[in-house]
């Protein structure tokens, strides 16, 4: 007998966030390289929005969000590590539509 297939669906003010996967190393804006084993404290992540509840009002499926990877619910889904966390713990999304950005572009 096959096993039935499930689909997932967040609840509330949930969010699934797949996390960009980081380069080796990285650049300093003077062009310095900076090894992959230098990890750094409270660094922000990018990563693409994968679900989101009924309650979420300002991100959708697709969207790039910033978020603190740290002390967030992991969850693996084939093979892959996706973050569950609420809507407000968001800092950031990025988006072309621009009514009120930084002025900042990625």
């Amino acid at each position: 007998m096959v096993a039935p297939k499930f689909e997932i669906q967040m609840l509330n003010d949930r969010v699934m966030i797949r996390l960009e996967q980081e380069t080796e190393e990285r650049r300093s804006g003077s062009g310095i390289v900076i090894p992959a084993t230098v990890k750094m404290a409270n660094r922000l992540a990018w990563g693409e929005v994968c679900g989101v509840g009924s309650n979420v009002r300002a991100v959708k499926v697709g969207d790039k969000v910033l978020l603190n990877p740290e002390d967030q619910f992991e969850v693996e889904l084939h093979s892959q590590v996706y973050l569950v966390m609420r809507e407000r713990d968001l800092h950031a999304v990025a988006t072309q539509e621009t009514d009120h950005g930084t002025g900042l572009y990625l």
